[in-house]
């Protein structure tokens, strides 16, 4: 054997051998490795958006980001981004992330351009995309349940059944979203406390507000969540308990990639201006502190968390919607713009009842009781099927529809007079978007409804422009939160 070699050490082989498994297996409180690093894979920032002319922006389906109530799509998050696209000049598109731990991922892969969901501004967090400035300080709290008699307790054994202080939770398990900020806070946590706290693992698909949820049902022991989304849950389920703080104040900011330096310029110069405005705080208030309109909101059957409703009118919209062909939520929005689904409105024009249908077209139609749902719904429903056939040179069934809705709002031989304009302009006239819909508009100004094409006259070209625009805005809510 040569001198330089040693003998082989069975012993010292296999205390290696578990020293490097140990290495490998052992959980490092501070890794970061819940938290996706991803990089960039589009290069798209401001100039090419404006291009495009539409803000994609990311978001998760929730009670407080975004929602539909009574046949209107709300939402902190989303009453921002429509604010944050009039201020740039583009179209919103919301793209709602079925995972809320893709997210990050997402908006890197470039199905987004802005991630607009009330993210913790973590450093493990800023390895991967940029963020705004903060829109809001919060902190995290523990979610607990109350027992179940705890109105008929004694304060102080009331106090002895629940944790009072983070300590409280070593050795116990805490259910969190795996790769959230909760998660982060739990492993720190357990740093500083010098324990160990376990964590369950939840799936992505749960929003916050509804993991809160499952505390009050019993389903979950504790979570954690931010002060003022687990704030305005308990004023429901007034059986939790949101008092205990796990973390000091932190900043809860939107995200754009790291390659759109202009875009995330904007938006904090948008933000500057949005906070010197008095609608920054009514509207935080509106979501977070208003604990009445929130009770009110999640007891409702037409609150798209509790179930896919949009009206009281659903069952009759799909039957008649069905007899002209049309997708009952698209009929849904075109009732909610006649008349937020109020069965007694009117309008200065004496329209009346869902459909805002006029005296003349109700005799017509047969129609004896306009403001009863049943005759207004059949009766404006077989108008809208009357009113399509005029345009069956119009194949593209979308585009129909558009058509269909004008002449609905403002009357069908202004629409043709549109089609006529538009022709003579060397537009198509089988085309609603980027050609009728601006001759529409034309016809509000004396030198073309003048025009010797034109028959009808003058018409209010928004007013028909908005309302085709509006509603398949509101169409386009209603598919992300109601199954057909």
């Amino acid at each position: 054997m040569p001198a330089n070699k040693k003998p082989f050490n069975l012993s010292q082989f296999i205390a290696i051998l578990f020293f490097s498994l140990y290495l490998t297996c052992v959980e490092k409180p501070n890794s970061n490795s819940n938290i996706t690093v991803e990089e960039p894979t589009q290069q798209r920032d401001l100039a090419a958006i404006k291009k495009d002319g539409k803000l994609k922006a990311l978001t998760v389906y929730s009670g407080t980001s975004y929602f539909l109530y009574r046949g209107k799509p709300m939402g902190y998050e989303y009453e921002l981004l429509k604010r944050l696209a009039k201020y740039l000049d583009l179209e919103l598109e919301i793209i709602v992330a079925d995972d809320i731990d893709d997210l990050i991922n997402m908006l890197n892969r470039g199905d987004g351009d802005i991630l607009a969901h009330g993210l913790t501004i973590t450093a493990s967090r800023k390895a991967s995309v940029s963020f705004s400035n903060y829109l809001y300080l919060t902190k995290q709290v523990l979610v607990q349940k109350k027992p179940d008699d705890w109105r008929t307790m004694h304060w102080h054994k009331l106090e002895n059944s629940l944790v009072n202080d983070a300590i409280e939770l070593l050795q116990d398990t805490v259910s969190v979203r795996n790769e959230s900020a909760y998660k982060e806070r739990i492993i720190n946590l357990s740093e500083e406390l010098g324990g160990k706290i376990y964590i369950k693992n939840l799936p992505g698909e749960m929003a916050t507000d509804k993991i809160i949820k499952e505390v009050a049902d019993g389903e979950i022991k504790y979570t954690i969540a931010d002060n003022n989304i687990a704030k305005i849950m308990a004023s429901y389920h007034p059986i939790l308990d949101v008092d205990v703080p796990v973390s000091f104040s932190q900043r809860i900011g939107w995200a754009t990639r790291k390659n759109s330096p202009e875009l995330l310029k904007a938006t904090n110069l948008w933000l500057e201006e949005l906070k010197k405005d008095v609608d920054y705080n009514v509207i935080y208030n509106k979501y977070f502190k208003n604990k009445k309109d929130f009770r009110r909101r999640v007891k409702s059957d037409f609150y798209s968390l509790n179930k896919e409703e949009i009206s009281p009118y659903d069952s009759l919209i799909k039957i008649h919607s069905e007899k002209i062909g049309w997708d009952w939520r698209l009929v849904a929005s075109l009732i909610y713009q006649e008349s937020r689904f109020d069965p007694n409105n009117s309008s200065w024009a004496n329209a009346k009842g869902l459909m805002q249908i006029m005296p003349k077209t109700a005799k017509e139609l047969g129609v004896t009781d306009r403001t009863d749902p049943k005759q207004s719904i059949r009766g404006g429903t077989s108008y809208l099927g009357q009113l399509s056939e005029y345009f069956e040179a119009v194949k593209d069934s979308t585009e129909r529809k558009k058509f269909t809705m004008a002449s609905y709002n403002c009357g069908l031989y202004h629409v043709k007079d549109a089609q006529k304009l538009a022709k003579k302009r060397g537009l198509n006239p089988k085309l609603w978007d980027d050609n009728v819909e601006d001759m529409i508009l034309e016809l509000s100004l004396p030198k073309n409804y003048n025009d010797p094409v034109v028959k009808y006259g003058y018409v209010r070209g928004i007013e028909p422009y908005n309302y085709v625009n509006q509603i398949f805005e509101r169409y386009a809510h209603y598919k992300q939160f109601i199954s057909e």
